[in-house]
């Protein structure tokens, strides 16, 4: 076989092979047994009819069909390796010549990743939001705390802001009463903005028993967006009652004997929370630099797949978990489909620069994963799919995606990298420290690379 490439652009390349006739010996045997099994001739047994009457009855072209697309996937592949190209996506292959029992001659366009400079990334400087957690942040996080631990009482008095009522409502359009419009013994906590517009106001002073009419416009149902006239009537009235800021409360809702060790313990969390927070501001903000640092010729029909992977996954998948169409999600964002079409193919571009910098980093830096790694990154994303560790396993594993997470790490390893190289410093100009051994720095930089890259996988 010989082959040859013509570099079309900095992402494209044709390749032209020629293979001689006896190379296709093996595929043209399979080609007759194929046949074989699918055919019957008379005076002969399924499977032995003889190589010439299978091409005097059916034709040696559809046995050359046959044999030449069996063959081709290997002499693509044989021409790929011998050039040392890196393809993207399936080629788009001729045939040019095939003389039977001389030559198969083809020809195969394809995307390929570009070869990229890395530049000196050690001068990149960022500035990210100093971690500082106030005494205000901690009584916010124990008011949070203390709120889940609340409970409730009837009340007999009027309803006020915090107080859950219990209602029935009716909803009318043009004075009909709607189908679906009719609701009985919802709970609903007043101030909460969980249900309709309006009728925060209009429960506001009732007491059980009470009935209020208001106007609203619909947020579902058979009549969404339309104005409705919604009658509500309030069938109860609880109080909310939190429980006292004590030591009490501090052994009901923790580990801890007294609410200064619960308060202590509060302020070590947030300022984890925040040091992580930081950690991935600083990560997606040197990546952004890293970005403009090196000049990535775009594979256009990468590009262009990426985004249209992108737009059905947000149509059929997102948006329809929330009941939306991309038309209701546009008015929702105040974008039009152009502004919404741009926007999608910059984040594409995005995606696909961070993937081929970040690879030819790992490759720079020879970036290698660890199973322990590897296992922490799968636990992380088992839990943000909802499924268990061991079912989440078997789905990669089954689905062949174990390369896709090593991948995702490594990126995420060589990300950290660059960020430690770079100078970090927060809001007050004191530099912040970000090793890219430390398990919860390569944990933000994975994060921070999965939310440029999106659905990227090339």
């Amino acid at each position: 076989m010989k082959s040859a490439v013509e570099t079309l652009n900095p992402t494209r390349v044709r390749l032209t092979v020629e293979v001689p006739f006896e190379e296709l010996k093996a595929s043209l045997d399979a080609a007759y047994k194929k046949i074989n099994q699918q055919v019957t001739v008379k005076g002969f047994r399924q499977g032995k009819i003889p190589a010439r009457v299978i091409d005097q009855r059916f034709g040696r072209g559809a046995v050359l069909e046959e044999a030449v697309n069996d063959a081709l996937p290997k002499f693509y592949t044989e021409a790929i390796n011998e050039a040392e190209l890196n393809p993207l996506g399936q080629p788009e292959v001729d045939i040019t010549e095939l003389k039977d029992g001389e030559l198969l001659a083809f020809t195969a366009e394809v995307d390929i990743r570009p070869t990229l400079e890395i530049p000196d990334y050690s001068g990149i400087e960022v500035t990210v939001d100093s971690v500082e957690v106030t005494d205000e942040d901690i009584e916010k996080s124990i008011e949070q705390l203390r709120d889940r631990f609340a409970t409730t009482a009837p009340v007999e008095r009027a309803a006020a802001e915090g107080d859950i009522v219990t209602v029935d409502l009716e909803a009318k359009v043009d004075g009909e009463v709607l189908e679906d419009g009719v609701a009985k013994g919802v709970d609903y906590t007043i101030g909460s903005g969980q249900l309709l517009d309006g009728i925060d106001e209009a429960v506001t002073g009732l007491e059980a028993g009470g009935t209020a009419t208001f106007t609203s416009e619909l947020k579902g149902g058979s009549a969404e967006g339309k104005e409705a006239e919604v009658k509500v009537d309030v069938t109860a009235v609880k109080s909310r009652e939190l429980p006292e800021l004590d030591d009490d409360f501090a052994q009901l809702a923790s580990e801890f004997d007294t609410l200064e060790e619960l308060r202590a313990d509060s302020r070590k969390r947030l300022e984890r929370m925040k040091k992580f927070d930081q950690a991935t501001q600083a990560q997606e903000k040197v990546l952004d630099e890293l970005i403009k640092l090196v000049e990535v010729p775009m594979p256009e029909k990468l590009l262009e797949d990426e985004v249209n992977t992108r737009k059905h996954n947000l149509e059929h998948h997102q948006l329809g978990q929330m009941g939306l169409d991309l038309a209701k999600y546009l008015e929702i964002q105040g974008k039009s489909a152009e502004e919404f079409d741009a926007e999608l193919k910059e984040q594409a571009e995005k995606g696909i620069k961070t993937q081929f910098i970040l690879d030819e980093i790992v490759n720079k830096e020879k970036v290698s994963v660890g199973q322990d790694e590897l296992t922490e990154h799968l636990m992380r994303r088992a839990q943000s799919s909802g499924m268990s560790p061991d079912q989440f396993a078997q789905a990669v594993v089954e689905g062949g995606q174990v390369p896709m997470l090593v991948g995702e790490v490594a990126r995420g390893k060589a990300l950290a990298t660059v960020v430690e190289a770079a100078t970090v410093k927060d809001a007050s100009g004191e530099v912040v420290s970000l090793d890219d051994e430390d398990e919860e720095t390569v944990e933000a930089a994975t994060e921070a690379v999965e939310a440029a890259e999106g659905t990227t996988e090339a």
